[in-house]
């Protein structure tokens, strides 16, 4: 069989699992409710590099606020090891099948970073993990907040989860030595849900505006259609205002200080929202600031924007991760299964503690404080408050 003959078979293979996929969404439409669950169990699984550390002290954290939840049976932590890279290696899975069993017993997942091999790196070509979990359990928005108040500065990103660029990010093929496939996806249900869920958030927190990015004027068939579904749901909410901009000049509308801080609701496809989030998050501080929740409507999952640094622990700095994006996600994770009193106090100790008082500073390195005296600075604060 010639190559041309080899690429349309496959093509054709990766369709048929992609129109599957379609029928699958189009069956789930009843979501979670938290409150009528006798136990909340959330599970913790701490990814490599430096994420079980940074993981552990969340948990930590966590465990103080929620400690009367804990003795009354209503939340339970699970903590699900084997995500790391040197397991996920050895057996040959991105997602080992023990761990995801595990993790589908959980309602809520508290993840750390995990490392994903690039061409070159002395590691099989797995799939990133975060993907993998995002398409396993249908986790299709993930929701990043970025807040400078002093800059007028507070924008929700939602970002489309499990399609886009991503969802066959190790399903292309080489068709020959010198042609190169990669393949990037927009489905009907995935986007109206996406879309939905954006402006349901903003007109429960009384948003004015909804901003779609993408990059429909070249990429016409599959941000074409990502806009214009997008418009069609705008409609439904006629008490808010729809505009879209082009990936290109967004990014640097975010960095222009005469017009950012009008922006506030921010609507992406997989690939744009994950740059854009890391844009603005350095802006807000670094990466390591910044927390993001992945949501379906049976499973949540909460964790740093941020990846595994195995440079970090390579050079015995581990002990010095910063926890404040997890942390952050520990807020998130708070608020979605109904504790809003608790998710409150840790907001409002991160804020003290990273941006007002700054009695501790994590560095990354032995001239700050250790994740775990960082962890500690949290829960003192949470007791004063």
């Amino acid at each position: 069989m010639d190559n041309i003959a080899l690429a349309k078979e496959k093509f054709g293979t990766l369709l048929e699992k992609q129109l599957k996929r379609v029928e699958r969404m189009k069956n789930k439409k009843t979501f979670l409710d938290y409150a009528k669950l006798d136990t909340i169990i959330i599970g913790v699984t701490g990814g490599d590099g430096i994420g079980p550390a940074i993981t552990a002290e969340t948990q930590r954290v966590l465990e103080f606020l929620l400690s009367s939840k804990i003795a009354a049976g209503k939340v339970k932590f699970k903590v699900i090891d084997g995500l790391t890279i040197e397991n996920r290696a050895a057996i040959g899975q991105t997602l080992p099948d023990d761990v995801l069993t595990e993790l589908k017993k959980c309602h809520v997942i508290l993840k750390g970073p995990t490392f994903t091999p690039r061409a070159g790196d002395p590691w099989p070509n797995l799939e990133s993990a975060n993907v993998a979990l995002r398409k396993e359990l249908d986790l299709f928005a993930n929701v990043r907040p970025v807040r400078i108040p002093e800059e007028g500065i507070d924008w929700t990103f939602f970002r489309e989860n499990t399609e886009g660029s991503y969802i066959m990010g190790s399903e292309g093929f080489n068709v020959t030595d010198d042609l190169a496939v990669d393949f990037t996806v927009t489905t009907t249900d995935g986007t109206i849900r996406i879309a939905r869920a954006a402006f349901e958030f903003a007109k429960a927190n009384n948003k004015t505006q909804v901003t779609v990015v993408t990059k429909a004027n070249v990429i016409k068939t599959t941000d074409g259609k990502f806009l214009s579904i997008c418009k069609e749901i705008a409609k439904e909410y006629p008490d808010i205002n729809l505009d879209d901009w082009y990936i290109d000049i967004m990014t640097a509308k975010l960095v222009d200080v005469k017009r950012r801080n009008q922006f506030q609701v921010l609507l992406l496809p997989n690939l744009y929202g994950d740059i854009l989030t890391d844009e603005a998050a350095e802006m807000q501080g670094g990466v390591g600031t910044a927390g993001s929740a992945n949501l379906g409507s049976r499973y949540a999952m909460f964790e740093a924007i941020h990846g595994s640094a195995p440079r970090m622990v390579a050079e015995g700095r581990t002990k010095f991760a910063d926890p404040c994006s997890t942390m952050r996600a520990g807020v998130m994770l708070l608020s979605h299964i109904g504790f809003v009193d608790e998710s409150a106090k840790l907001a409002r100790a991160l804020d003290i503690c990273c941006l007002e008082e700054k009695k501790l500073i994590i560095t990354g390195r032995d001239t700050g404080a250790t994740t775990s005296q960082f962890a500690d600075y949290i829960i003192k604060t949470i007791q004063k408050l």
